[in-house]
């Protein structure tokens, strides 16, 4: 892959609504750090070493970005370690999340996992695998709460064929609730594609993105004591986006402090106030497939297809 020396300006931010102008100043311009990638993904700051970490899904590796030695691989394989095999079309390391122990959790397409990996020694172990005695498709995206339960998606996009896959045990591609006291729940059994998923600052609501071209979503559920819904119901329809030639579909997201969502989607990230309001687009001129905080909190890093990006804004991010 290259660095970015010059820093060249990859894109800018498209403003909808008056709203935007506290999210970002006026000329902001996304930045490109590194390029040459297959598909990246999962970015998640790591503030002790001051580095992030993020996925090239295809690849199979996960990379090392910090301001001083640029993108540089930091585990390979980050997924799929066993014999050759054609069952994948994607085996790598996919989205990622820190716990309260700064250890790394990692959706692990190829091993069908979620994963745990060491920072001081890049050692991987596997900490789940299966639900109800049947392997997951592959892991997508996690978000973690300050309890240590971890809610994840699992489509089948680790698989050749997809949904056609012959490796596909589950008939349906799940989100779940893994609670701290290692119990496996089912949480929706019902999307196509479910991919993208994050926590409001208050931990009170679950947003969970569908990759589905046919139906392009951003689902919301408000979750009772026990951390499973008591009601869900359709956020964000991009449906429109997707139609007017905006590249990508919904996919990872992250918040801001004050609860407004950072989904990628068509036309890049969407800036999405509380109440489903889109107030403007982050665009890189190609599909996102993720975004995460990091730096000072107030840098959005973006994981762009072949690229990696950032962009300063005026907002203090959840990370």
């Amino acid at each position: 892959m290259t660095q970015a020396a010059s820093r060249p300006a990859l894109g800018g931010i498209r403003r909808l609504a008056k709203a935007m102008d506290d999210v970002a100043a006026a000329g902001a311009t996304v930045e490109q750090l590194a390029s040459g990638f297959i598909w990246s993904e999962g970015p998640v700051w790591i503030e002790n070493g001051r580095y992030l970490v993020f996925s090239d899904v295809p690849a199979n590796t996960m990379y090392r970005w910090s301001e001083a030695t640029g993108a540089e691989v930091f585990l390979k394989p980050s997924g799929y370690d066993g014999p050759p095999t054609a069952i994948f079309r994607e085996p790598g390391s996919n989205g990622m999340a820190l716990d309260a122990r700064g250890d790394l959790i990692v959706c692990d397409h190829g091993n069908r996992a979620l994963s745990k990996v060491d920072l001081a020694t890049r050692k991987k172990s596997i900490i789940l695998d299966r639900y109800q005695g049947k392997r997951f498709n592959s892991p997508n995206d996690l978000a973690i709460t300050s309890s240590g339960a971890i809610y994840f998606t699992d489509p089948p996009y680790g698989f050749e064929g997809l949904n056609a896959s012959p490796a596909k045990e589950l008939a349906f591609n799940g989100v779940y609730l893994r609670r701290p006291d290692g119990a496996v729940v089912l949480v929706d059994e019902t999307l196509t594609f479910p991919n993208g998923v994050a926590l409001s600052p208050d931990e009170t609501r679950l947003y969970v993105a569908v990759s589905d071209p046919e139906g392009p979503i951003i689902m919301a559920y408000d979750l009772g004591a026990d951390g499973l819904p008591v009601r869900s119901s359709l956020f964000f329809d991009a449906l429109a986006l997707l139609k007017a030639g905006g590249p990508g579909l919904p996919d990872g997201m992250c918040l801001d402090a004050e609860g407004r969502l950072y989904a990628t989607g068509p036309g890049g990230v969407l800036v999405i106030t509380p109440q489903g309001e889109l107030i403007g687009v982050i665009e890189t001129g190609r599909p996102v497939a993720n975004c995460a905080f990091g730096e000072d909190g107030q840098t959005l890093f973006l994981t762009s297809q072949d690229v990696l990006a950032r962009v300063r804004l005026k907002t203090k991010g959840l990370i």
